[in-house]
């Protein structure tokens, strides 16, 4: 059995094809075969505060002074860390700092060293 694309529309992995089309049987929506192919999810690039393009691995330095949320620990400007690793969500950075141990930051507040 052949698996066909599931309805952009309605999302029913009903569909079927005929000829160049493919049909959904819920929704009656119809699109071309050569529409049908999904689109390359675009890359995700993490910038720093002055836009400069961040890898997993790079050395940042700290543009200002952070509060460290729960303690009354400052992760003050100029901190160099490095061995960065990108991960999804909204603080985009993981990483270990001396003195303080592992954190999240954004990557607004930080810049490529």
């Amino acid at each position: 059995m052949t698996d066909f694309p599931p309805c952009p529309q309605c999302g029913s992995t009903l569909t079927y094809q005929d000829a160049d089309l493919y049909i959904c049987p819920e929704c009656s929506h119809e699109w071309s075969v050569s529409a049908a192919a999904p689109a390359a999810e675009p890359e995700r690039v993490v910038r720093d505060s002055v836009g400069n393009e961040l890898h997993d691995g790079d050395a940042v330095t700290v543009i200002k002074d952070l509060k460290v949320k729960g303690s009354s620990l400052v992760v003050k400007m100029g901190t160099k860390v490095k061995n960065i690793r990108l991960v999804e969500g909204d603080h985009d950075i993981d990483c270990k700092i001396d003195g303080i141990g592992a954190m999240q930051l954004k990557s607004e507040f930080v810049k490529k060293a």
